[in-house]
């Protein structure tokens, strides 16, 4: 079935996702929020594609919600404001569970929603003239996801002049970069071509363990950080290739796996939870093969 509001092609071992409502800034308007979901999860069961490229068509890179659009069909507004509040998002592919290592290609304006798809990727690089704003307080809405990933990002207090001050403040790409935001700054013009050779040098290598690697990295802003770890030591030890022992591991997922790695994460969680400076220690098995 054809996508009317995303571009979803494949370059060699690299997927791409974009966004193609150039008219409107790339702006989410209904008809994408029902798509993004199927094409992530096309490219994310594609055995070809190794990684994925999200960028946008035309000068925009993404702005957020069309609020113009929205008002227009209210069904669908009331729907984004009940995953929005029910924390059902389904845009990124960190909301969808994708495994594929995700690479970010902000060529513009990156604005409010728009930052869900910065904060959730895995590399972020940018051209030069991209700029990235959340406008949220400045039209009376509060910015809670978008300020909330930002700190996963970038320091905390950065995060909160950015919501506080909505469209007076806007980080320019060399910012950005300061600030650890973005990986990469590049010239408009081999934005793409960069990119591509970024994804294409993550593809090259084993994906399973681009995967694990991708959950180990993530469950870091899921789990406490005991947690985490003896998640990431458990999928270490179950990779099928371990040549510090010579032996093949059992299958991930299979039976001789799953109650350690049950008991594994669940000790370490409770671990985690006697500390001071514990985070959130509820056991997310987002991405999980």
């Amino acid at each position: 079935m054809a996508y009317q509001t995303l571009l979803v092609e494949r370059r060699g071992p690299v997927g791409w996702l974009l966004f193609h409502r150039p008219h409107a800034g790339n702006a989410m308007d209904a008809a994408m929020m029902a798509e993004l979901p199927r094409a992530w999860r096309e490219l994310d069961e594609d055995s070809n594609v190794r990684c994925i490229v999200v960028s946008g068509s035309g000068k925009a890179f993404q702005t957020g919600l069309d609020m113009a659009a929205l008002a227009r069909d209210k069904a669908s507004l009331r729907e984004s404001s009940r995953r929005t509040r029910d924390a059902a998002l389904e845009l990124t592919g960190w909301h969808l569970g994708v495994t594929t290592p995700v690479v970010v290609a902000v060529n513009g304006v990156c604005a409010g929603g728009g930052l869900h798809f910065v904060v959730d990727a895995d590399v972020v690089i940018a051209a030069a003239h991209a700029t990235f704003l959340d406008p949220h307080v400045s039209v009376g809405q509060v910015s809670a996801w978008e300020a909330i990933g930002l700190t996963h990002r970038i320091a905390a207090t950065v995060a909160a002049r950015i919501a506080l001050i909505g469209v007076h403040e806007r980080l320019d790409a060399h910012r950005a970069r300061q600030l650890g935001l973005v990986s990469e700054v590049v010239e408009a013009d081999s934005l793409q071509q960069t990119a591509q050779r970024v994804a294409e040098a993550i593809a090259a290598n084993d994906p399973l363990a681009t995967r694990r690697i991708k959950q180990a990295l993530w469950r870091t802003t899921e789990l406490g950080r005991t947690a985490a770890q003896a998640a990431a030591l458990d999928g270490a030890a179950t990779h099928p290739a371990r040549p510090e022992t010579g032996s093949a591991a059992p299958a991930p997922g299979s039976a001789a796996t799953e109650p350690v790695v049950a008991a594994t994460v669940a000790a370490a969680a409770r671990a985690d939870a006697g500390r001071t400076t514990s985070f959130d220690t509820s056991v997310n098995d987002r991405g999980e093969q």
